[in-house]
């Protein structure tokens, strides 16, 4: 598959993904800490992301859904979390929620593309 391809689907299964995890980090901020509600807003985004690009964006002849794919996307989104949920809670100490909630999509945003990298040469490999 064409990196021109790639990049466009998981463009965008990462908008509808983002639109997920950011409505429910903003709507649980508003009863809990932002770190909790952005894992949350994450887990959400993430079930939904793994599906889709496994089997839209990156599905060929040497990609695959399977425990394995899984097992590398959960380190992957370990990480990304934590990095995520850290620079949030931050902007949140020093700058309060709604800087936290305006902060999000860019944070996520150079994530993503972290995340593009691995996801098209590791997570979904054979």
């Amino acid at each position: 598959m064409s990196l021109g391809r790639h990049a466009r689907h998981y463009l965008l299964v990462g908008g509808v993904q983002w639109l997920v995890d950011w409505g429910v980090m903003v709507l649980l901020s508003h009863w809990m800490a932002v770190e909790p509600a952005n894992v949350a807003g994450r887990v959400a985004g993430a079930l939904l992301g793994y599906w889709l690009n496994g089997k839209l964006t990156f599905a060929g002849d040497d990609t695959a859904i399977g425990r394995t794919q899984l097992q590398r996307f959960m380190l992957m989104w370990l990480g990304t979390t934590a990095i995520s949920t850290w620079s949030l809670g931050v902007i949140d100490e020093f700058a309060g929620l709604r800087w936290a909630w305006l902060a999000k999509p860019a944070v996520e945003f150079a994530l993503g593309v972290v995340g593009f990298v691995l996801s098209r040469h590791w997570v979904y490999r054979k």
